[in-house]
């Protein structure tokens, strides 16, 4: 009597229903049964937790620049509302205000370990800098007045708010509350004035005495406010309006730059006219008129040197005939000028000084340049000014990011390797001397296995960064470019070419660590397999052409109007602009391409610089006039010494070492007679879908075919999308770079080229075609979407009968056939059912959900492995699931997971004659594997649906989990994870997830990052230890971690921003102050702007917010004996920092009460001799 798995049945019940996950296993075949039961998972939800570590690279789209001259630490805003602070290299901190409105401005408290930052909502906020991770204590959002301006002087807890209706107010920054005290723009300026001066452009109080406020307006007011006496000292006028003021140290004079381009003098004394005014950059007119305006000086400073003349330093002012003029910064340094020219336009910048004390000489020393896309610091000690290294890896976007990937705990060695090759590129002519952007402390930390991050460009160029310890730092950089032949400008574009822009952006890289092979799939349907090198080596490149189109039977019967008969192949004709003006294609009365490349790999010896040397080039070639589709998947073998890859159309492989083509097939031939769908060889049609309208490159469709489908079609029925075929590319043009979900372009980097007009029905079929590489629309989601054709759509009927077209429109069947491959995977392991041993394969998952295994039977020994040929034969395999295959995996019948079997490497050019002759030696499977693995493995699969895990060879399913009904899964990978195992899912609703291996036990459902452009998913990726990154905008990696012991250690890897620094004393205190009447010790700004002299703010002005304080940056401490420590650590320095404002507080009510003591004693003397009567 056959017995019945009731478990098995229930399984299968709950795997179908919504959501559901099982976990049962079967007793059938090759003992697995058994297997199964006997593993024990180690892993537990408590080891998981999510948190953000650190955020590389350049702040997006900055705004503010703020210094610390005492703590040496420099605060970016941003119009996104981040705040990035940097100090010594490591030490770099992210924080992000809750309502995302832009940075105007930031100001340090000097050597207190707190920030101001003004938002673009009229907030306020008080940082604390004083814990790691910055937290905001107070803030203050005003309801009626814009906020334009802020100062706060040095040692002063009272900052000056200018706003756009011209009046100043003063908060106090310790309990962020507004004082009564008000400077009202209209008894500011004179009372005969009829115009509104405009905003506050400017505050600061003159170095020479703290009571005295100078405030700028727009307009060309400029008003020195006597703060105690309340009332304008003197005011002066100019006629052109005022970006920036700034003082000389002694304070008896002050500069404005302006928007003509000009720069006045004033002197205190003589307030009446400028006493200098020049226009550096201004032309003199020959007959002794006023030199020529200019553009706009937005920015000034004015600083003095003990032993030199002052440096005037500003941004703008070039003259308006130099329209190409890069923008600039000017450095007057006596009478020698110097123009500093930028590759961005400039944001702000900062002069740092060796003072903090406004009214000493100011000796400085750099000049601070916040660029759109780039920070760079000038010295100013050395009179050709150069630039110094930046340390901190900025210039991750040099060139667009289009792909990334994250290797925790890879080998040692690779880091001091690519270091040593990358150093000899460094650029030469920075300065000597350190980086004055020190402060902060940071250490090492607990965590210190090595890390590398490599990320693929627009430009084909590969950096390959080390990322240990939550730090970055650039090794190497690898031009993959340097293999193809440059265009030359004078020819015009090759009629082969498919991308107009970036024809190398990188789309897919894969690395084998241990090997050290590194490969790269272009945008431009190539693959180039690179050997790493210590030696330099002058080679020609190896390169082979590769067929790999998918047609059954499908005869090109060419219009007669369009195609006359063929000419000559080898006549190439001048491209003709598709309507998309994204692709060069072939003109209409010229030849049919056809085993054309799009591009050309040089044939002369190339000089190849020790590193990563390319070693093959395979390009897939237009065929019948086709273009060859995106690369959609791609593996590498260093043990078996071949490389695999796929598209839209099928699969090739490659022996790398032989240099041959070893098989190269329609997706539909792998299956021989084990189709599932028994797809029929399709008949002639009328007309071919001819290059000229077939072909567009769209940017994101490159990077991700499938992926881009999925993004704008998954949540849309089939109808839906054949009734409105315009809705899918309908949205404009942008970059891969771009901040929107549906963004196409038509390069990787291009910024815009469509128009939001309807198309007609010609345009809509055309843009509704499948583009390169774009799987078929259908999903293999329900058993009704598993049929092979959709109705043609009435827009493509109509199509069909507009004369002008140039060609009839593919067909649904066209689009259904095809089935692309999206997952490879080299392993030894179980070929075919109930196979007693393990033999090489390689797996291939496809967009259907299919999962095919290839037998590859190599030469037995190593001797005969480069004469020998490799055979790849399908071994009638098929697997299923549902949605796209994304990652496979293998465990041993433990459930540890096998790594695939690699070469050990070895110097291909080393001049060891040793090295030469020694054999290849070959991993076939990591140590820690049991020796009877041999019995039976587990292999796991994860589509974008849902995961399974087999047991090989008997192939039964042994767990399956559905992880998502109603989205997909964008990336999926098995990685390792205190000592253990488990898959980790990112999903596209913003989920992250981990399930636990084999069972696929949900370990972690977190709804953590929405995907709101295509760029996260583009580039998100997990890797072993819990880590994971993604680029969180076009210019900055955000790295994550799911694992809680690292979200428990974080706290002690982060840098401190604050460190104990004694403030600089003054030098000039005392007998000079007194002399020129400075009152800096006798200023009382407590008894102006308290609340006992100036009186309660209006409440409806501003509304105070308190912040969370310490709370924020114990989040990261959550939990565990550590978080107990920082918890604790953190109330200590807040008890510490709670006594010291008490024994200031206690301080300063001494000094009141003096001060009330003396009051009395005055008013009891003058009122003792008088009567009652007389009061």
């Amino acid at each position: 009597m056959k017995k019945f798995n009731f478990r098995k049945v229930l399984d299968g019940l709950t795997a179908s229903s919504p959501g559901g996950s099982s976990s049962g296993s079967s007793g059938s075949g090759g003992g697995s049964g058994a297997g199964t039961e006997e593993i024990q998972e180690t892993l537990m939800s408590d080891y998981f937790q999510i948190c953000k570590t650190v955020r590389h690279g350049f702040p997006y789209l900055p705004t503010a620049l703020a210094f610390d001259p005492v703590q040496k630490i420099l605060a970016i805003g941003t119009r996104t509302g981040a705040i990035r602070i940097l100090g010594r290299p490591g030490v770099d901190c992210y924080c992000q205000h809750e309502s995302g409105a832009a940075v105007l401005q930031l100001q340090f408290l000097i050597n207190e370990g707190a920030l101001v930052s003004a938002s673009a909502d009229d907030t306020l906020h008080l940082w604390n800098l004083r814990q790691k991770r910055p937290a905001i204590l107070h803030s203050l959002k005003f309801n009626r007045e814009r906020i334009t301006y802020c100062h706060l002087p040095f040692q002063s807890k009272w900052l000056y708010v200018g706003t756009e209706r011209g009046n100043t107010h003063i908060v106090n920054i310790e309990s962020f509350i507004l004082s009564g005290y008000v400077i009202m723009w209209n008894k500011a300026i004179e009372l005969s004035t009829k115009t509104h001066p405009g905003p506050v452009v400017h505050l600061s109080d003159s170095p020479r005495d703290e009571g005295k406020l100078l405030i700028g307006y727009e307009n060309g007011t400029v008003v020195l406010w006597d703060l105690r006496s309340k009332r304008a000292d003197l005011r002066v006028y100019y006629d052109e309006a005022i970006h920036s003021v700034a003082w000389h140290h002694e304070g008896k004079q002050f500069m404005c730059s302006h928007s003509d381009g000009s720069l006045t003098l004033w002197n205190l004394k003589s307030p009446s006219r400028p006493f200098q005014t020049t226009i550096p950059h201004g032309k003199i007119q020959r007959d002794g008129k006023k030199p020529e305006s200019c553009k706009p000086i937005l920015k000034v400073e004015y600083k003095t040197c003990k032993s030199s003349e002052p440096f005037i330093i500003f941004s703008g002012g070039l003259s308006y005939d130099k329209a190409c003029r890069r923008p600039s910064l000017t450095i007057m340094h006596g009478k020698a000028i110097t123009v500093l020219e930028m590759d961005h336009p400039i944001v702000e910048f900062l002069t740092l000084c060796e003072t903090p004390y406004p009214n000493e000489f100011q000796d400085p020393y750099a000049v601070v340049v916040l660029l759109e896309k780039d920070l760079i610091v000038v010295d100013l000690t050395q009179s050709n000014f150069p630039i110094f290294e930046n340390p901190y890896p900025i210039d991750i976007h040099e060139s667009p990011v289009t792909c990334t990937e994250y290797f925790a705990d890879c080998p040692p060695d690779l880091i001091p390797v690519l270091y040593s090759v990358g150093a000899k590129h460094k650029k030469q002519g920075y300065s000597n001397k350190e980086w004055p952007i020190s402060g902060g402390a940071w250490n090492l930390g607990a965590q210190t296995y090595p890390e590398i991050i490599i990320t693929g460009h627009a430009d084909g160029s590969i950096k390959f960064w080390d990322a240990s310890a939550i730090t970055l730092q650039m090794l190497y950089k690898l031009k993959t470019s340097k293999v193809f032949e440059k265009q030359k400008l004078g020819e015009g574009k090759s009629t082969a070419e498919i991308v107009e822009e970036d024809p190398y952006a990188v789309q897919m890289m894969y690395w084998c660590p241990e090997s050290r092979i590194f490969c790269v799939a272009g945008v431009s349907a190539y693959v180039i397999i690179y050997r790493f090198s210590k030696h330099e080596v002058n080679t020609e490149i190896a390169s082979l052409e590769v067929r790999l189109q998918y047609e059954v039977e499908d005869i090109i019967t060419p219009e007669p109007e369009i195609i006359p008969p063929f000419p000559d192949a080898s006549s190439q004709l001048p491209s003709l602009k598709n309507l998309s003006g994204s692709t060069n294609t072939v003109a209409c009365e010229g030849t049919m391409k056809d085993s054309i490349p799009c591009l050309s790999v040089k044939t002369r010896p190339v000089r190849m610089p020790p590193g990563y040397q390319a070693d093959l080039v395979i390009q897939l070639v237009w065929v019948d006039g086709e273009p060859p589709q995106q690369i959609t998947s791609l593996a590498v073998s260093s043990a078996y010494g071949l490389v695999a890859f796929g598209n839209c159309n099928g699969l090739a492989v490659v022996d790398f070492m032989q240099k041959t083509v070893l098989l190269s097939m329609g997706t539909i031939d792998l299956y021989g007679s084990s189709d599932p769908y028994q797809r029929q060889p399709r008949s002639p049609r009328k007309s071919k879908q001819f290059a000229a309208d077939n072909f567009c490159m769209r940017g994101l469709s490159n990077f991700y075919p499938d992926l881009t489908k999925r993004i704008r079609t998954s949540y849309q029925s089939l109808t839906e999308l054949s009734d409105s075929p315009v809705s899918l590319e309908l949205e404009r043009c942008k970059s891969p770079t771009s901040d929107h979900v549906n963004g196409h372009c038509t390069s990787p980097t291009s910024q815009t080229c469509g128009s939001g007009k309807r198309l007609s029905s010609a345009d809509v079929s055309k843009a509704n075609r499948r583009g390169p590489g774009r799987p078929p629309f259908r999903k293999a989601q329900s058993a009704a979407c598993m049929e092979i054709s959709l109705p043609v759509t009435a827009e493509e009927n109509r199509e069909n009968s507009f004369s002008r077209s140039r060609s009839s429109s593919v067909s649904s069947i066209d689009k259904e056939s095809k089935e692309t491959i999206t997952s490879l995977y080299f392993m030894e392991s179980f070929a075919r059912k109930n196979d007693s041993a393990l033999s090489p394969c390689l797996w291939v998952g496809t967009g259907l959900g299919m999962v095919l295994i290839l037998s590859l039977n190599l030469p037995p020994n190593d001797d005969l492995r480069l004469t020998e040929p490799v055979m790849v034969s399908p071994s009638g395999t098929v697997l299923t699931l549902k949605g796209a295959v994304l990652t496979f995996a293998c465990l041993d019948c433990m459930g540890a997971l096998i790594h695939p079997p690699y070469e050990v490497w070895r110097d291909p050019n080393s001049t060891d004659d040793n090295e030469k002759t020694r054999k290849r030696k070959l991993v076939m499977h990591s140590p820690s594997a049991s020796q009877d693995m041999g019995e039976h493995q587990f292999a796991v699969v994860c589509s974008e649906k849902q995961a399974k895990v087999f047991s090989l060879p008997s192939q039964t399913c042994l767990y399956i989990h559905n992880i998502t009904e109603t989205s997909f899964l964008l990336r999926a990978d098995v990685v390792t994870l205190c000592n253990s195992v488990c898959l980790a899912c990112f999903c596209a609703n913003g989920h992250i997830m981990t399930l636990s291996l084999p069972s696929l036990r949900p370990m972690l459902d977190v709804n953590y990052l929405p995907v709101t452009d295509m760029r996260i998913a583009r580039t998100f990726c997990f890797t072993n230890e819990g880590q994971a990154l993604y680029l969180s905008s076009p210019t900055e990696i955000q790295r994550l971690t799911y694992s809680q012991e690292m979200c428990d250690n974080l706290q002690d890897m982060l840098g401190d921003l604050f460190t104990p620094v004694e403030t600089p004393e003054a030098q000039n205190r005392g007998f000079l102050k007194g002399l020129f009447g400075g009152s800096g010790q006798t200023f009382d700004r407590e008894e102006l702007f308290g609340e006992a002299t100036a009186g309660k703010a209006s409440r409806s002005l501003a509304q105070h917010i308190p912040g969370s304080g310490g709370i924020e940056g114990m989040k990261g401490a959550a939990g565990g004996v550590v978080g107990d420590l920082a918890r604790a650590r953190i109330a200590l320095e807040e008890r510490g920092q709670r006594l010291g404002e008490l024994d200031e507080k206690t301080a300063s009510l001494m000094v009141s009460a003096e001060a009330f003591s003396k009051h009395a004693h005055e008013l009891m003397l003058k009122y003792k001799d008088k009567k009652w009567y007389q009061f």
